[in-house]
């Protein structure tokens, strides 16, 4: 007999709210920016009185950081638990399609993250030091392993990184300028096989390595 408890109405309510007021929190800084949003719209599209956002998350502030937290923590998915054993084109090529999608599928959450750069990463630079510095670095010395043992061609590893986070993302950043000189109103599955295929052929070949087979992808 599972000895597990069940989340009381209490809990259930606040989860539920926290979701509402982030995702309506999320769109409209992705849309309108840090200064453009105030918390009565946050309120209003979420559809809870904005007492219900200052008792969860105290200020604007408190508001912004976990909506960028919690971007964060959803893009850096991937790659987690590779190592120089793994092999790199299948390793490469499963992370640019996972980009590709999430840049399809939540291109708000990308373009807020865009907009934080821009501004300076005022709320980013302590997560950049004690998370993503350690995450990277870990990263790429498995990258170095691969290149060292002539697993892949020589080439730096950070830029690496830097060339498939900004290759999947633009078609976030700029879906509609992509959509526009393609002559579409809205991505779907076959657009993301497409992204994926050429990303992955472009990168990957460039890199001395090649598109795994989709029975091994």
């Amino acid at each position: 007999m599972s000895t597990q408890t069940k989340p009381n109405k209490k809990e259930l309510t606040r989860v539920k709210n926290q979701t509402l007021i982030l995702d309506a929190a999320e769109q409209l800084f992705s849309q309108l920016g840090y200064d453009g949003t105030s918390m009565s719209m946050v309120a209003k599209e979420a559809g809870v009185p904005k007492a219900n956002i200052l008792y969860y998350f105290k200020s604007k502030d408190g508001l912004y950081e976990n909506v960028i937290d919690r971007i964060i923590a959803h893009w850096n998915l991937g790659l987690d638990n590779v190592t120089p054993e793994d092999d790199p084109a299948r390793v490469l090529y499963h992370y640019i399609k996972s980009k590709v999608i999430l840049a399809v599928n939540q291109p708000l959450q990308s373009r807020l993250f865009a907009s934080e750069i821009l501004r300076g990463a005022p709320y980013l630079q302590n997560y950049f030091r004690t998370n993503t510095r350690p995450w990277v670095k870990q990263k790429v010395d498995v990258f170095q392993t691969w290149i060292d043992a002539n697993k892949m061609d020589n080439v730096d590893p950070y830029h690496l990184l830097f060339t498939i986070w900004s290759t999947t993302q633009y078609y976030a950043d700029f879906q509609a300028e992509v959509l526009l000189v393609m002559n579409k109103l809205e991505y779907d599955e076959t657009d993301v096989a497409q992204i994926t295929q050429s990303t992955a052929h472009i990168i990957l070949k460039g890199i001395g390595l090649k598109i795994p087979e989709q029975s091994e992808a």
